[in-house]
């Protein structure tokens, strides 16, 4: 039986712990050396939820305290000679999630406190931005060395508000000034780092920081947050053969089955394959290959954004978009692309330099899986026994190749939901049947291109390709008609796989497809 090199930092994000304790730790220690020598003072890193950032402050944390201990046998040791001890000003703006205005200030106030008793300072009553300004001062003075300030998910008050336009700017406003001193400071600090999910504008927020470095699509920081494939391969190798012979897999299955769940993230271009962290670690530490970050929750803003924008979700298959446009600020956005590459339900799949484009996608199966299961409530919202139901079976008549099934126990599942929750169009209408497709795990692509036109939905199984078209408030012969003059099956015929016709319709007085659909072979 193989052994695990270590215990399982589930749910640790403390270096100190986990170093103190013998957990599993993958060494990014060399890309804090990197970080903290770049020759700027102010450095982002954006990053998705759970993937190391904190983490990555908390190390930061102990090398600026001096903490040399805590790096034995680690990267860094070979490199730092001096181990100065810094004084270390740390914010976790985690804590301030969905919060009201009042409860934010009250947060600040909590939190100033805390570090206003370490330092010997009584500042109460004063504004975030002076306090932070006092504290810094105060720790220079009384230590003889420049501070560091270190945030920790800095945009974590702001994403609950974003789409609320009058609320974002109020709270905008009070996390404005609470960093504008740091400008001013910046003889007296050392160094000062924000990791966060998204990135908003820095006039926003940031307006006195015009010389912050943005290292989150730098090549050379790449691996800084999750497992790299090399890391995978090179330190956590008994662990896998272990996690192999838990589920009763072989060891090539099992390095198949995780990098098909939990790989695929790249956050630049050259960019080697990551893993998902907190997954991964999940995954080891209870021997099953989970859905563990999307358990973890989804925002609800997120499938508001991609139900309200008009996106077309078969896009997240593949968007073609140059990096000013997903690697930008997320307030104001006509598109959901910029939020969803930065919180990771995009990513990089391709670059090509010629045109300076990059191709972004679902990263892996966890994220799409978990991504069509959270958008499928908002299309036909109902209860989750009466939902999940329906999923079941409509994948097992995907799967077992039997469209005339699958429609039947759609229609009736239309027929459910709730007469002003129904959809509206012939887009809501597609865009439902794509989601519930992929929930069934299909192979489905909509608004497919051809020579002629478009097809609404072309849906693959291992024999046949489904060539659909589909109408809202038309007929299913209208929709077969269109199928047939515009030759829409065409680009599919020569394939070696059955190819099948189908017309479908909804009708809205019903709220529901009509039961007279068209499915036809050649």
């Amino acid at each position: 039986m193989a052994q695990a090199v270590g215990k399982y930092p589930v749910g640790r994000q403390v270096f100190e712990e986990i170093r103190e304790g013998g957990f599993l730790y993958a060494d990014k220690t060399r890309y804090v050396y990197d970080l903290t020598h770049l020759g700027g003072k102010y450095v982002f890193l954006s990053r998705p939820r759970r993937f190391g950032k904190t983490l990555l402050v908390s190390t930061m944390g102990a090398y600026f305290q001096g903490r040399r201990d805590l790096f034995e046998g680690l990267a860094i040791e070979g490199l730092e000679g001096e181990w100065r001890e810094h004084p270390v000003l740390r914010f976790d703006f985690s804590r301030f999630k969905d919060v009201t205005l009042s409860a934010l200030i009250a947060k600040f106030d909590m939190l100033f406190s805390s570090l206003e008793e370490k330092w010997g300072v009584s500042e109460e009553g004063l504004s975030p931005g002076a306090r932070l300004e006092t504290l810094v001062r105060m720790a220079a003075e009384k230590t003889g060395e420049s501070p560091v300030v270190l945030v920790d998910e800095y945009d974590a008050p702001l994403l609950g508000v974003m789409h609320d336009p009058e609320r974002l700017q109020e709270f905008r406003e009070v996390m404005r000034e609470f960093y504008s001193p740091l400008k001013a400071l910046e003889p007296q600090l050392r160094f000062v780092f924000l990791t966060g999910i998204t990135k908003f504008s820095q006039l926003s927020i940031f307006s006195e920081l015009n010389n912050m470095q943005n290292v989150s699509m730098e090549p050379s920081f790449a691996g800084v947050c999750g497992i790299t494939a090399e890391e995978l391969g090179r330190d956590l190798a008994p662990d896998v053969e272990l996690l192999a012979e838990r589920m009763g897999m072989s060891e090539r299955e099992c390095r198949a089955a995780l990098k098909a769940k939990y790989d695929g993230y790249r956050f630049c271009e050259g960019s080697p394959d990551i893993y998902n962290p907190y997954s991964l670690v999940n995954a080891l530490q209870y021997g099953r290959i989970g859905s563990y970050w999307f358990e973890s929750g989804t925002p609800s803003s997120l499938v508001r954004m991609l139900k309200t924008s008009g996106f077309d979700l078969s896009d997240l298959e593949g968007v073609e978009a140059r990096a000013v446009t997903f690697d930008a600020p997320t307030e104001d956005t006509a598109t959901p692309v910029p939020f969803m590459y930065q919180a990771g339900y995009l990513t990089i799949k391709s670059y090509d330099a010629d045109y300076d484009a990059y191709m972004l996608g679902i990263p892996n199966e966890e994220v799409r899986e978990g991504l069509y299961n959270a958008l499928l409530p908002a299309y036909a919202p109902m209860g989750d026994v009466e939902r999940d139901a329906f999923a079941v079976g409509f994948a097992r008549a995907v799967r077992e190749d039997d469209l005339e099934r699958a429609l039947g126990l759609l229609r009736s599942f239309l027929a459910a939901v709730p007469y002003d929750l129904a959809p509206k169009d012939e887009k809501a209408f597609q865009s439902l049947l794509f989601v519930a497709f992929k929930v069934a795990g299909a192979r489905v692509s909509s608004e497919v291109r051809t020579s002629s036109g478009r097809v609404d939905l072309v849906l693959e199984s291992a024999q046949t390709v489904y060539v659909m078209e589909l109408k809202y408030g038309g007929t299913a012969e209208e929709a077969l008609a269109q199928i047939d003059s515009k030759g829409y099956a065409i680009p599919w015929e020569a394939g070696g796989k059955r190819v099948v016709k189908a017309g479908v319709s909804f009708d809205p007085e019903r709220r529901t497809i009509d039961e007279g659909w068209v499915v036809r072979e050649g």
